[in-house]
């Protein structure tokens, strides 16, 4: 049978049909005749993962399914259709008034049990709730309603930001279903949101499973930014499971890509300095102090030409602040906080246009300040941030730690009792 004609068998179309693309995935494999031990080591699994592979479908990790179907042949578009993308995008008629999603109770059952986000695991619940219920109606573009999502997070509010992802998520997949490159790229983008802020609030797991997601549907957009957004979210995922050289693997072929574009533009250049940010500090993290860094000081040169402010809507928002940002954080990694604090002397928060960046920034000057024994100094910074952003003190697992060493060991220090009712019961 030819590779064409292997595609447009009756079992494929009945494969497609069912959403089942590890079933095409077997398909292609035994038309190749290897057996499942061949497969996974030609994708780096065991036999054992390719069963769970084939058997559980567009519920496995969504990157291995990527690779496999490389692999098998498996065509790009047959592949969207299993992910029910192939369907043409048809004309709905939306209801007397816009469907909330807050409104369903299928679709309630997302993040939020309680301000302190304390559920994520169930946005993935909540998504397949969302996606069967198919789309909202919503009058409002995707555009607006995603840049609506990403002022959320900008400013702090991740609980807003997960309250619209369900329906968010259920119009963009059905907007994707046209196959256009923008539909996919903007499906892609709202996955990556929403990696960031699971991994923002300590949910590592569920946040791999999204920027899997988000690197399905950047690959079959065919769009280099939204494939470098996607590998920049699963490489800090990976980063924090202690995956550190998958990180860096996944962060530094983002890099070759995006360079391989001749940063042409600033939106590209901007891209590019993001990836050797992120490739910085996952190798700092690592401890490895010559390579991170020479990335860092790649990323200043990449960053130098670019404006003072990002335009609204680039998906790389980066600055030379934004640069000088990061390298506190890889100092801070490589253990030198007095160099760390040097850096960060020249930043201020007006040269950042989002609440949750002036939020970082007064964040990482205070685990630099920390590391260096000076509590008072981490108290102020940490207040400053609370002040801007509080939900990067009363959100993220690694500064509520800190909170919780402050109120132990220096609860006189001015600001602490302050803190601990910013970071709530958690601290």
């Amino acid at each position: 049978m030819s590779v064409d004609s292997l595609w447009t068998t009756d079992e494929v179309r009945m494969l497609i049909d069912e959403r089942d693309p590890g079933g095409l995935i077997r398909v292609g494999r035994l038309s190749l005749g290897w057996r499942q031990a061949e497969l996974g080591a030609r994708i780096g699994c065991s036999a054992s993962t390719v069963s769970r592979l084939e058997q559980r479908g567009r519920h496995s990790d969504l990157a291995l399914l990527r690779d496999a179907a490389r692999e098998v042949g498996l065509p790009v578009h047959v592949l969207a259709a299993s992910l029910g993308l192939s369907a043409p995008a048809t004309t709905k008629v939306a209801p007397s008034g816009p469907c909330r999603a807050e409104e369903d109770p299928m679709r309630r059952r997302t993040l939020l049990s309680a301000v302190g986000l304390a559920a994520p695991a169930t946005l993935l619940t909540g998504l397949d709730d969302a996606l069967a219920s198919g789309p909202t109606g919503s009058p409002v573009p995707l555009d607006v309603r995603l840049a609506t999502a990403r002022a959320h997070f900008d400013a702090g509010h991740n609980v807003r930001l997960v309250k619209l992802l369900p329906g968010l998520f259920a119009d963009a997949h059905h907007a994707a279903r046209s196959r256009q490159e923008v539909s996919l790229a903007r499906l892609s983008i709202t996955y990556c949101l929403a990696s960031q802020v699971l991994s923002k609030i300590g949910y590592y797991e569920e946040s791999r499973r999204t920027a899997d997601r988000a690197a399905v549907y950047a690959d079959l957009s065919g769009s280099p930014l939204a494939a470098a957004a996607a590998a920049r979210e699963m490489s800090i995922v990976l980063r924090h499971l202690q995956q550190p050289a998958a990180a860096q693997h996944r962060i530094l072929d983002a890099v070759t890509k995006v360079e391989a574009t001749g940063l042409k533009t600033d939106a590209q250049a901007s891209a590019y300095a993001q990836m050797l940010c992120t490739t910085s500090y996952t190798a700092a993290v690592a401890g490895d102090r010559d390579q991170a860094l020479a990335m860092i000081s790649e990323a200043t040169r990449a960053a130098r030409y670019l404006p003072h402010e990002s335009p609204d809507g680039r998906i790389f928002a980066v600055t030379p602040a934004t640069v000088d940002l990061y390298a506190v954080g890889v100092h801070w990694a490589l253990g030198d906080a007095g160099r760390a604090l040097n850096v960060g002397r020249s930043l201020r928060a007006a040269q950042f246009k989002t609440a949750e960046r002036k939020g970082r920034m007064h964040t990482d000057l205070a685990r630099a300040w920390w590391r260096w024994g000076k509590p008072e100094q981490t108290a102020a910074e940490l207040l400053a941030a609370v002040r801007v952003s509080p939900g990067e003190v009363r959100d993220r697992p690694a500064i509520r730690k800190i909170v919780t060493e402050l109120r132990s060991r220096h609860p006189h220090v001015p600001g602490v009792r302050e803190l601990v009712a910013a970071a709530g019961a958690r601290a």
